[in-house]
């Protein structure tokens, strides 16, 4: 007798081939049949008109500091997420000097715009190796499954110390050794792999760029012959990809001996480049190694919100001003002193935070319900501001007044230079890319991508209009055994006999995204911005139900994960590239 069988359900089971119905049978954590009629259970489901997928594993988010207080790991557990992946981008916790932690925490708030208080308040720093590390997150029973990666920023400052962050100094031979060797250390504790941050974009709180931004071939080739004698890890890098990168980091892949995966957007300064980018990751794969592209699945961008980290009138002497009332409050007197609100739309500072601001709005929108992930250039606030002979400023004023002040405004930056998501398409439709820039538990009062996982499906399978879908097969393969074998995760992401029982069961018909909005539970009272879902029925991890009709149920068996996981019958499964 089965522990669980889910019975009629329309089964897409991550390997790209088309649904089917049957019943999947589950006992002790483990999928045991997947066909008509798997015999009897304990437990019943009726999936009847729902959808029976995978889990969703997420190979790219940075909860490095939430996982070790909050084991709802929320709001990537909203999303059906059963599994995922941190210590991406080269940012990271571990290892950590007694004394030197405030560096790390500066870097993250930085880079990942997580409070310094809110660190400092949440992370109780019990560690000093990645491996003690990994044994404080090992405390913890929690919701999903979890990995952490080494970040390259932890490991050259805990080598070089302040030297480490000095973009004029170079790490001795013996500190490169030295960084290997703990590198190789924390891959033989269980890392899954190596991170490197190469973009300006990066930088501290305090204004620094990334520590490993200006690493030379020498110190990379060092790390990677330390990866070869592992013998285990993915090399995951972030990059702008400027003249001659991505042969550099193709050396260091093959010195390594191990995969490579890249983040990849297309980036206002140079909007073809993802296109170039990308045409290399398919010449390495080509040529036989194991290259994957990162990918997303909307606009990147951020939220402005009266109660976000961002908005027009941050620099407003009198928004300044309203900063010693509360929210409500403050709304208040916004709403009732028409006065107030036009001294705040004509008398705007003339500072360079507000001149950058203006030119926001030309690519700003309104997200509306249901929201709307890929809305036409005519209905930016600029636009629209021009179009009703209104000064933008003053429509941004009134949007983000509405729900009480809580209503935000989507500002895209990045994959969005067209003004539609055809890149995106692209990018998605490559054979090469998975999806893996959701970045749950980061740029926590600017965006909610966590929530990505949800929209892919809704906006690519169901609801785009502006250009052409992809089939949901497809898009679920995506996003389960696509990433999960990326990481060498060959025990889930399919369901079929023998797989971890991580699933998901979903009206498809009904899923939805709320909108997004601003909540105050972080360590020390700090916001955040979150989003919930409809339509998951049923979230599993482990065969334990996790997740009943959008609300937790309380079950913990979620673990930590150490290094590659075989597949049934100890197998390590060859990745699968598709098109659809």
């Amino acid at each position: 007798m089965h522990d669980l069988v889910i019975r009629n359900g329309a089964v897409i089971d991550g390997t790209g081939t088309p649904r089917r119905r049957a019943d999947v049978g589950v006992t002790d954590g483990v999928i045991t049949e997947v066909g008509p009629d798997v015999g009897a259970a304990r437990r019943d489901i009726d999936a009847d008109g729902l959808l029976v997928l995978p889990g969703w594993v997420d190979i790219h988010t940075h909860y490095d500091g939430q996982a070790t207080w909050d084991p709802t790991m929320s709001p990537s557990s909203w999303h059906g997420v059963t599994t995922t992946i941190f210590g991406n981008c080269g940012v990271g916790f571990a290892p950590v000097r007694a004394g030197q932690e405030n560096f790390l925490i500066n870097l993250m708030e930085g880079v990942e715009d997580i409070p310094e208080i809110v660190l400092a308040e949440g992370v109780d720093f019990r560690w000093e190796s990645f491996g003690e590390y990994l044994d404080v997150l090992d405390e913890t029973p929690r919701v999903m499954d979890i990995g952490a990666q080494v970040a390259h920023a932890a490991l050259r400052f805990y080598v070089m110390g302040d030297r480490g962050t000095d973009h004029s100094a170079r790490p001795t031979d013996d500190e490169i050794v030295r960084m290997g060797e703990l590198l190789e250390e924390g891959l033989a504790a269980g890392a899954f792999g190596f991170t490197t941050s190469r973009t300006p974009k990066h930088r501290a709180a305090d204004g620094r760029p990334t520590p490993s931004l200006t690493a030379e071939h020498p110190e990379l080739a060092g790390i990677a012959r330390a990866m070869k004698r592992a013998g285990t890890g993915v090399i995951q890098v972030n990059s702008d990809f400027e003249s001659g990168e991505f042969q550099l980091l193709r050396r260091v892949a093959e010195i390594a001996e191990r995969p490579l995966s890249v983040l990849l957007v297309q980036m206002g300064i140079a909007p073809e480049r993802w296109a170039e980018t990308l045409a290399s990751v398919d010449e390495a794969c080509a040529d036989g190694l194991d290259f994957t592209a990162q990918v997303g699945s909307r606009p990147v961008g951020i939220l402005l919100g009266l109660q976000a980290s961002q908005h027009p009138f941050m620099t407003h002497p009198l928004w300044i001003e309203l900063q010693s009332v509360d929210h409500e409050t403050r709304i208040a007197r916004l709403r009732s002193d028409q006065e107030l609100r036009r001294r705040l739309v004509e008398e705007c500072p003339d500072d360079e935070e507000t001149r950058e601001m203006a030119t926001i709005l030309e690519r700003t929108f309104e997200l509306g319900n249901p929201v709307n992930y890929e809305p036409e250039f005519e209905a930016s606030v600029a636009n629209r501001a021009r179009a009703a002979n209104r000064a933008p400023f003053d429509l941004a004023l009134e949007l983000l007044l509405k729900d009480d002040g809580r209503n935000l405004l989507l500002h895209t930056f990045e994959n969005y230079c067209g003004g539609d998501l055809d890149v995106v398409y692209r990018m998605l439709a490559n054979r090469n890319t998975v999806c893996g820039i959701a970045d749950g538990g980061a740029h926590v009062g600017l965006i909610c991508d966590s929530s990505s996982p949800t929209s892919l499906l809704t906006h690519w399978a169901r609801d785009r209009t502006r250009g052409p879908r992809l089939p949901l097969e497809f898009l679920v393969h995506k996003q389960t055994a696509a990433t999960a074998r990326t990481y060498g995760l060959h025990d889930r992401g399919v369901i079929a006999p023998g797989y971890r029982a991580d699933l998901n069961i979903i009206d498809f018909d009904k899923l939805h995204l709320d909108r997004p909005g601003v909540v105050y539970d972080l360590p020390a009272g700090g916001k955040r911005i979150v989003q919930h879902s409809r339509g998951y029925r049923h979230t599993f991890v482990n065969g334990i139900e996790v997740r009943q009709n959008d609300e937790d149920t309380g079950a913990r068996p979620g673990q930590l994960l150490r290094g590659v996981r075989p597949g049934p019958g100890g197998k390590t499964l060859a990745a699968k590239r598709l098109t659809p």
